[in-house]
């Protein structure tokens, strides 16, 4: 798994979503990352399990949360049957 440096905001955003937050882009803004998704790309680059869950907020507009979760049984089979075909994150 990588590291990230503290300094920064994709730290930020991994700090809180492996504490158990929930994050909006609304309340990313307030922590000073004005693109989510960049800063959860970069996350899951690193090898965690972020899911973006889609809610209707109480004014009726689509709102999307990340939360950082455990991969799916699915996903593990991938990555063990895509490093034995000789795939590494070098080749990719």
């Amino acid at each position: 798994m990588k590291r990230f440096n503290p300094e920064t905001k994709t730290f930020k955003v991994f700090n809180a979503l492996y504490n158990g937050a929930a994050l909006t882009a609304a309340q990313a803004r307030k922590m000073g990352v004005k693109n989510l998704s960049a800063e959860v790309t970069r996350i899951r680059h690193g090898g965690y399990a972020v899911y973006a869950n889609s809610r209707t907020a109480g004014n009726g507009v689509t709102v999307t949360e990340y939360v950082m979760g455990q991969p799916s049984r699915e996903i593990v089979a991938l990555g063990y049957k895509a490093k034995a075909a000789g795939l590494t994150l070098d080749t990719i």
